[in-house]
């Protein structure tokens, strides 16, 4: 052992390569798949992950792209080992699945494609990635609504399956799983690519284990695990022992105006983290429940965020932490509960999480609420000149919340999401659809020491009409709050035919809205929350915002007060 209690490793400039390794591996994966996938979800989105195991399931390396799909990613990869034992498998096969429920998915559009990795004739690794796929049938498009009050709502369920046997593709299985699709050929595309990428990285993790031999690389990572374990136990303990707690909420089970409370309760003891949500409320009506895969995920993602940033993405991450929830809760659901909206419920768990972790870290890693809701908005219709139908979903960014150290960066993913937007020009050429604005929302960030970034504006229109709108969003009622004195940001708005004399505030939890022709639909997303007393902004930090448009002289005054106003100078 090193004087800070970690693990000596053999050689510790060979271990940094030999990571660095594991990690352009999966990252090779994952731009093989976004660049040859055919939905513009996974190629101009990037609503996809990847992740390389152990042959007895642990996690050696996620690539950099969505924290909330390492919950789909280690539990499908344990339920492919619970289904089939490793003497049952051969080389050549390649497993798929989705359900939240039998195959340790989170919610049914993320399709988990798992390849088993043989080196000399044994089971060495796995690799594995999720892809979001638009739609996966169901009641709307998309497959997701808040209001479903069941998982048989949510379209096609997959267990555990063999898409190919021995090298051999299930065509009837992959036909079937197109069929209940309003977007067939995309599904039956994107899924043999994700088949594809695997394949990639299993050569590269043969090529590996022939260079530096299989036993070499296992031996390897059991030093990686060990570092990384010692590492966060490191951390922990440099904690202050005690219990804290937070409570955030979402204002709507996804079937009505209904709050349901999210309590997390952080407990530090010596060098190791109990994380349980007892508090929460009971399990939704709709789909905004959360599986236990999902729900570590976004525990993890805190850990790593608040602790250790640089805190390599593997199973030793694990071992210092334990999660529980309340059976019947909203985050630990019972069968046959939906799941589809998980990702608003997720996010407003990590909220709870940064304010339980703050009572217990120093004052320089605390974080007001950013808009912590991951809204999206789905669009379907006919493809332009072609008989099939298309189904466009996106989820759109907002306002960071400000951090002790600065402010918030405004129209970006928060925590657990991580994905690219739709940029406008395959938007529109790809569906019947036009981006009326995408922009800044005016005066929605929150005050402070320093601000909450800005939130997004996006309005679509259908011109030809023949379009049918979902969406699920949360925070309409309640901007993200502020801390240490800081002001809540805006909170969203969902309004069809805004700006119109005919205009109307919809429901977070709209589902197949008709639009006819030139009618639109526009989403303004939460700003982020401030951090610290107004008073004790820079006036040339707020003379900047005035001259950059981000905040208008009537919010300014009411904010910051008229003196502050005037002792800003907007020509700095």
């Amino acid at each position: 052992m090193t004087e800070t209690g970690t693990p000596a490793l053999s050689d510790p400039i060979a271990m940094e390569v030999f990571t660095n390794r594991l990690l352009a591996v999966a990252d090779e994966i994952g731009t093989s798949m976004i660049r040859a996938s055919f939905s513009s979800n996974i190629k101009e989105r990037k609503d996809c992950s990847v992740a390389l195991f152990s042959a007895d399931g642990r996690l050696i390396a996620q690539a950099s792209h969505i924290p909330l799909h390492l919950g789909s990613l280690m539990g499908s990869v344990g339920a492919v080992l619970e289904a089939y034992p490793a003497e049952r498998m051969a080389e050549g096969d390649v497993f798929i699945c989705n359900d939240p429920y039998a195959a340790g998915g989170t919610h049914t559009p993320d399709i988990s494609v798992v390849t088993p990795v043989f080196a000399g004739g044994q089971l060495r690794y796995f690799t594995a990635n999720i892809g979001h796929h638009s739609d996966v049938g169901g009641t709307v498009p998309g497959s997701i609504h808040g209001g479903a009050t069941s998982i048989f709502e949510e379209g096609l369920r997959l267990p555990v399956m063999k898409l190919f046997r021995a090298g051999v593709l299930d065509e009837d299985l992959l036909r079937m799983i197109s069929l209940n699709s309003r977007s067939a050929e995309e599904r039956w595309l994107d899924i043999k690519v994700q088949a594809a990428a695997n394949e990639r990285g299993a050569r590269l993790m043969r090529e590996l284990a022939q260079t530096l031999g299989a036993d070499k690389v296992d031996a390897l990572v059991e030093d990686l695990f060990a570092y990384t374990a010692q590492r966060l136990r490191n951390r922990i303990a440099e904690m202050q022992d005690g219990t804290a707690s937070f409570r955030s909420s979402i204002e709507s089970d996804g079937v009505g105006p209904v709050e349901v409370p999210i309590q997390a309760n952080v407990t530090v003891r010596g060098d190791r983290l109990i994380v349980d949500f007892e508090g929460t409320g009971p399990q939704a009506r709709g789909g905004l429940n959360v599986v236990a895969s999902a729900l570590n995920a976004s525990v993890y993602y805190v850990v790593k965020t608040l602790l250790d940033p640089y805190l390599l993405p593997n199973s030793g991450m694990f071992d210092g932490v334990e999660i529980s929830a309340p059976e019947g809760s909203i985050l630990n659901p019972r069968p046959p509960a939906a799941t589809g909206a998980r990702s608003i419920t997720c996010n407003k768990v990590v909220r709870a999480l940064i304010g339980a972790f703050s009572q217990l870290l120093p004052e320089d890693r605390g974080q007001a609420a950013g808009q912590d809701i991951v809204p999206v908005m789905v669009f379907s219709g006919k493809r332009r000149g072609r008989d099939e139908g298309y189904v466009y979903l996106e989820s759109i960014g907002g306002g960071a919340g400000a951090r002790a150290l600065g402010n918030g960066m405004d129209g970006v993913h928060v925590h657990i999401t991580n994905s690219s937007n739709l940029p406008i020009e395959p938007l529109e050429i790809e569906y019947d659809l036009r981006v009326d604005e995408y922009a800044l929302v005016d005066d929605s960030s929150g005050a402070g020491r320093y601000r909450g970034g800005m939130g997004l504006a996006r309005q679509i229109s259908a011109p030809n009409g023949g379009v049918t709108f979902t969406a699920r969003s949360d925070g309409h009622r309640d901007g993200p709050p502020g801390t240490k004195g800081g002001t809540p940001g805006r909170p969203a708005k969902l309004l069809k035919n805004a700006g119109t004399d005919h205009a109307e505030e919809l429901s977070p939890m709209v589902a197949n809205l008709a639009l006819g022709p030139g009618e639109t639909v526009r989403l303004e997303t939460p700003g982020g929350g401030g951090f610290g007393d107004p008073s004790q902004r820079d006036p040339a930090a707020l003379a900047r915002d005035l001259r950059d448009g981000r905040i208008s002289h009537a919010r300014a005054v009411d904010l910051y007060g008229a003196e502050m106003v005037a002792r800003a100078r907007p020509g700095d």
